[in-house]
């Protein structure tokens, strides 16, 4: 034997059947604050911002090098 109920109900009729909570107000305000902080993150995000971050990494990167190859240099028994 074959029982079928079909039931059309909008998604809020479905969540207050089952008693589940109505977060939309929670989902409203979650979506602006992510929408903020990636609109706050692309400012950051300018070809300038970035190029000087770079920038500034391989400078420090570049002295780290050259200190690590100077110490290796002034060890006993290299070459």
């Amino acid at each position: 034997m074959k029982v079928k109920i079909d039931i059309t109900a909008t998604p809020e009729e479905a969540r207050a059947f089952f008693g589940l909570p109505d977060v939309s107000a929670l989902n409203k305000a979650m979506t602006e604050e992510i929408g903020k902080r990636m609109s706050e993150g692309l400012a950051n995000a300018s070809p300038e911002a970035l190029l000087s971050q770079w920038m500034s990494l391989g400078g420090k990167m570049s002295e780290q090098f050259m200190g690590m190859m100077s110490s290796a240099m002034k060890e006993p028994g290299a070459k």
